[in-house]
């Protein structure tokens, strides 16, 4: 069994480079552009919902208070009628980057040390490469992809936003593999 503590290296490389390769996906490559299109009418709506300052947070529209609800006529009139909406509100004002860059980095850490601690606990010293390869890799893309699928399943996030964020995680995960197998302590 390998110490967590022999792993720090790759643990934080892993991470930046997963920092700089989003980046690049992000900034670069633009591949998320399309993810979010923009709302029909977008002013009106805007101006529609500003009067009920509707605090950040998550909504599901219309939202039942009780199971039994589900069934009753009204309920499925508010549904037939529509629009049926699950919305994030965030706070009015600039986006603020720096703080959602600090918990991405974060996050890249603590998925990239889950598989460390993993693999530290099934692989020996002087693993095969492609066995650090292989178990690194499915672990960090569990924690980079696998977790967004249940946005489509339940909430009907468009299924193509989560194949690019899945091919993403691919990526992360081949990063964060290729570093492990790379640095993995040999004895």
């Amino acid at each position: 069994m390998i110490s967590l503590t022999s792993l720090w290296l790759p643990i934080v490389l892993s991470a930046v480079a997963i920092f700089i390769a989003s980046s690049i996906i992000h900034t670069v490559l633009q591949w998320h552009n399309s993810d979010y299109p923009k709302m029909p009418q977008e002013d009106q709506v805007m101006d529609a919902l500003r009067p009920f300052s509707i605090a950040p947070g998550d909504y599901f529209v219309p939202r039942a208070d009780h199971a039994s609800e589900l069934k009753t006529q009204e309920f499925l009139d508010k549904l037939n009628k529509g629009p049926v909406i699950v919305m994030t509100v965030m706070p009015n004002g600039p986006f603020k980057m720096g703080k959602s860059l600090g918990l991405w980095f974060v996050y890249c850490l603590i998925v990239v040390a889950f598989s460390a601690c993993i693999a530290a606990s099934a692989l020996p010293p002087a693993a095969p490469v492609h066995h650090i390869f292989h178990l690194v890799a499915a672990t960090s893309f569990m924690g980079f992809a696998v977790a967004l699928w249940q946005m489509s399943i339940w909430y009907q996030r468009s299924w193509v936003t989560t194949l690019k964020s899945t091919i993403d995680g691919v990526v992360y995960a081949a990063i964060t593999a290729a570093i492990f197998a790379y640095l993995w302590p040999q004895g």
